[in-house]
């Protein structure tokens, strides 16, 4: 799966999540908690996004991640490495 792919994965489940977020153009250096998502809500958008790329990753591998592109690429290289 190609690196677009998941951001278009991550894309769909913070719309489904957020709703109001629906007409904005993401990009990779947008981060969850200023687009409104609180912590509950980044915690479904991971878990939805790896449920859907049938990953699993322990959530301290991804308390690193500071906006949308960062997290797109570890799933990446996760769902590379296997």
């Amino acid at each position: 799966m190609s690196r677009n792919e998941i951001l278009e994965i991550v894309k769909e489940n913070v719309i489904e999540v957020l709703p109001d977020l629906e007409e904005h153009i993401f990009k990779d250096d947008d981060k969850l908690v200023e687009l409104g998502a609180n912590s509950i809500d980044r915690a479904e958008i991971v878990m939805m996004t790896m449920e859907s790329l049938s990953l699993q990753i322990p959530r301290v591998e991804l308390s690193g991640v500071k906006n949308i592109g960062e997290l797109v690429d570890a799933f990446y290289t996760k769902l590379n490495a296997n």
